[in-house]
């Protein structure tokens, strides 16, 4: 099991007291499969994959990453989990914008400690990033952006991979493509995969689906 919840809560402070947002979700997760977390607005959706990325503590509940509590760790220790065990992959993609394609798509794992050159440079070839690898991120378009986002991730070898809306800014027909490479590179690299969509279209092409209303999985 590479992720495992276990009746997690976390609330937030407001002016008119704690504002309850998850209320004991629980779910788990297997090496090489897919789940879509799926809700509406406000339901708690990113605040559950932050914190299944370490981003953030929960209030309650234990968060197992592989073999390690996530929910015991520090500040620090969230840290070297997101460094060697989770890739996130966000809307905002996020890109060093003084490194160029080459440089971004092996950040990450040179922060792991597993750059792979030929790892990465077949990567940038299953991405169709070949052509523009000593292009900087404000010369690709977003479709580009986003692929070397997914690259970027992957190039470190997570075992836990979460994605928050990976294709929301994207059109249909590029959002479909990256979405058919993204599948297909955590699939052939034994990771997990808990995205977060609002779309039932892209829920529909991963191995499970679950829903999260009002603070827990419906």
């Amino acid at each position: 099991m590479v992720l495992r919840l276990e009746e997690v809560t976390k609330s937030y402070s407001t002016s008119e007291g704690p504002l309850p947002v998850l209320r004991g979700v629980s779910l788990a997760l297997e090496a090489g499969s897919s789940m879509a977390l799926t809700g509406e607005s406000g339901s708690g959706k990113s605040t559950l994959l932050h914190l299944a990325g370490g981003l953030d503590s929960a209030d309650g509940g234990r968060i197992i990453i592989g073999d390690q509590d996530a929910s015991a760790l520090d500040d620090r220790g969230r840290a070297a989990l997101r460094r060697h065990t989770v890739g996130l992959i966000f809307q905002q993609f996020n890109l060093i914008p003084s490194l160029d394609v080459a440089a971004n798509l092996a950040f990450h794992a040179r922060l792991a400690g597993r750059h792979d050159p030929y790892w990465v440079r077949s990567l940038a070839a299953r991405l169709g990033l070949e052509p523009v690898l000593n292009r900087f991120p404000e010369q690709l378009s977003g479709g580009q952006q986003q692929r070397v986002a997914i690259g970027r991730t992957i190039a470190a070898r997570p075992k836990l991979v979460l994605a928050d809306e990976p294709t929301g800014n994207l059109d249909e027909a590029t959002g479909e493509t990256v979405m058919d490479v993204l599948l297909s590179l955590v699939r052939e690299s034994g990771a997990a995969l808990l995205m977060v969509t609002h779309s039932p279209r892209l829920a529909e092409r991963l191995d499970r689906r679950v829903h999260l209303r009002g603070g827990r999985l419906a």
